[in-house]
């Protein structure tokens, strides 16, 4: 049996101020902080024994996969970072207050830039300074997903489960525990392969800040068991400020 643990990092900056965050590369707060040491705690606790981790080009999710780590003394495992575990990138929407958006565009159509499968926001043209061809740490890739101006939810599914098959499964099959820190679209990525939900249920799976998401697979990547480590009551509250994210400022 195989453990692979998923985990969205802890509150970012953005997160606290609703703003669309995507490929902004934005700190963690003091409680994402908190968030990242209480997974690792968590973690070490239930007897995970990382020896390979995985995490994105963005600070947030680099930070949280450190604290955690740290938590568990194990700083000294390899990690290895990827664009490809980046967030959906939000195009023009990235910066902007979520429920001013609401009150700007409605509800409906904002949802569809948040959460639909495959309907992208604006895009941010190629010679914006904040289009990611700009940004040397994606520079010298031929991918074109590497820079994109905007993407729908399919479009981080195309680009995740190429790393999943090429990178992330054959480290999981060589240590049996594999770390994945990332965010919450690139991991619903993931998650939507594994479970093999349908582009219609994916868009409604609320992932929480800092909470470990443990998946039990066989040999050939069946699921045999997925649970987060939290109480259910925890659980639901921050799932459910997830999901409510439009509705405040």
């Amino acid at each position: 049996m195989y453990k692979l643990v998923l985990v969205r990092h802890g509150q970012s900056e953005w997160n606290e101020k609703n703003l669309f965050t995507g490929w902004t590369d934005v700190d963690l707060t003091e409680r994402g902080m908190r968030e990242a040491t209480e997974a690792g705690k968590t973690l070490k606790n239930e007897g995970f024994q990382f020896r390979y981790a995985f995490t994105s080009f963005l600070k947030r999710a680099i930070k949280t996969n450190q604290l955690l780590l740290e938590a568990m003394d194990l700083l000294w495992i390899p990690v290895e970072k990827s664009w490809r575990l980046n967030e959906k990138h939000y195009g023009t929407l990235q910066g902007m207050n979520k429920t001013e958006m609401v009150e700007q565009y409605g509800a409906e159509q904002v949802q569809l830039w948040r959460r639909s499968y495959d309907v992208r926001p604006p895009a941010i043209p190629d010679t914006d300074a904040r289009n990611p061809r700009h940004d040397a740490r994606y520079q010298g890739y031929n991918d074109p997903a590497a820079t994109p101006g905007t993407e729908a939810l399919i479009d981080t599914v195309g680009r995740i489960i190429p790393y999943w098959t090429n990178n992330i499964r054959p480290k999981l099959h060589e240590h049996q525990q594999v770390l994945v820190t990332a965010h919450g679209n690139s991991l619903r990525g993931i998650i939507k392969y594994l479970k093999h939900i349908s582009d219609n249920d994916i868009v409604s799976l609320n992932l929480p800040t800092g909470i470990p998401y443990v998946f039990e697979l066989d040999e050939q990547d069946n699921v045999l068991k997925d649970y987060f480590l939290a109480d259910d009551e925890t659980l639901k509250k921050l799932m459910e400020e997830v999901a409510n994210q439009t509705r405040q400022k």
